[in-house]
C-alpha cells in the first residue's frame, strides 16, 4: 500500500524530534531510507507551511528543525516564508528592499526584523550594489554576487580600484615581453619567433595566479578584459588559433622610436578632412 502524505509528515516530523540540533536532507535520508527524495520534499514544505518545521542554514546544507508553539506563531512564520522565497527567486542579483515590500505589503518595521532574522540565520545576505552604495540588495546567503552587482574584481567597496588594474596589466604586459625575448633567444627564424611569442588567456591567468597580486581569482573573461585593454593601448597584439578559436595574444615590438614629425603630412600629397 502506498505510504499516505500525512503517514510521511508524521514519519519526518519524528525523525526531526529526535535531533535537538535539527537534521539535514542527507541526515533525514539515513533515518528514512525507504522514503524518496521528492516525498521527503514535499514533507518539508508541508511542514514548513504549517509552521512545525523552521529551516536553518548550516555551511552548505540546510537545516530542519522541530519548532514548538513559544517560537513564533503561524502569521509571522508565512510571512518569513514569503521574504525568503521572493529573495530566493532574485537569484545573484538580488532584490532591492524597496522591491520587496512592494511585493509583500509590508511594512518597513517588520519586513526589517524578518530580513535580520533571515541574515541572522545565515539564510540570506545583504550586498551593497556598485551603482548606489547607500542601497542594499538581498539574496540567499551561499550565493556568489553577479558582477552587475559587486562590478567584477575591479571594484573593492564600490570604488574603481585604478591601483590594482593598473598592477595587473603591466604584468600582464611584462609575461608577454618576457616569452618574446625567450622566443628570440631560442630561435632566430622571425616566424618561429612571432609564434612562439603568442600565449593563452589561460596561460597569462596561471602566471598572474602564481604571482598572488591579485586579492581575487580572476576568471578567464576577467583577463580578457585586461588583454583587451592593453591590446586598445597598442601594447599587445591579438590572433586566434586556427585550430579552435582560442585569442591569443603578443607583445607590440615596435623596431624604432618613433618621433611626432613622422605623423606630419608632407604637405605635397592630398590628404582628405
Amino acid at each position: 500500500m502506498a505510504e499516505g502524505s500525512s503517514d510521511i509528515d508524521t514519519r519526518v516530523l519524528q525523525a526531526v524530534q529526535q535531533n535537538e540540533e535539527g537534521a539535514s536532507d542527507s541526515l533525514l535520508a539515513q533515518l528514512l531510507p525507504d522514503t524518496e527524495l521528492g516525498k521527503r520534499v514535499a514533507a518539508y514544505n508541508r511542514l514548513l507551511q504549517a509552521g512545525k518545521l523552521s529551516l536553518l542554514k548550516s555551511g552548505s546544507e540546510y537545516i530542519y528543525k522541530y519548532k514548538t508553539k513559544e517560537e513564533g506563531g503561524p502569521s509571522g512564520d508565512s510571512q518569513e516564508r514569503l521574504v525568503f522565497q521572493i529573495v530566493s527567486a532574485a537569484g545573484n542579483k538580488g532584490i532591492w528592499c524597496r522591491d520587496v515590500r512592494l511585493k509583500t505589503n509590508l511594512s518597513v518595521q517588520p519586513l526589517n526584523k524578518i530580513f535580520q532574522n533571515l541574515v541572522s540565520r545565515k539564510l540570506i545576505k545583504s550586498v551593497k550594489h556598485v551603482k548606489n552604495a547607500k542601497k542594499k540588495v538581498y539574496m540567499l546567503y551561499d550565493l556568489q554576487p553577479d558582477k552587475s552587482v559587486t562590478g567584477g574584481p575591479w571594484y573593492s567597496d564600490q570604488g574603481f580600484e585604478s591601483e590594482y588594474v593598473d598592477v595587473l596589466t603591466n604584468q600582464c604586459h611584462r609575461f608577454l615581453q618576457n616569452k618574446y625575448e625567450d622566443a628570440c633567444g631560442k630561435h632566430t627564424d622571425p616566424i618561429t619567433i612571432k609564434n612562439s611569442s603568442y600565449a593563452s588567456v589561460e596561460e597569462i591567468c596561471e602566471y598572474i595566479s602564481a604571482l598572488g597580486i591579485s586579492k581575487v581569482k580572476l576568471s578567464a573573461d576577467d583577463m580578457g578584459m585586461v588583454m583587451d585593454a592593453l591590446m586598445y593601448d597598442n601594447k599587445v597584439e591579438r590572433s586566434f588559433d586556427p585550430s579552435n578559436q582560442e585569442a591569443l595574444y603578443k607583445v607590440v615590438n615596435s623596431p624604432l622610436n618613433s618621433t611626432p614629425m613622422v605623423k606630419v603630412p608632407c604637405g605635397v600629397c592630398p590628404v582628405c578632412i
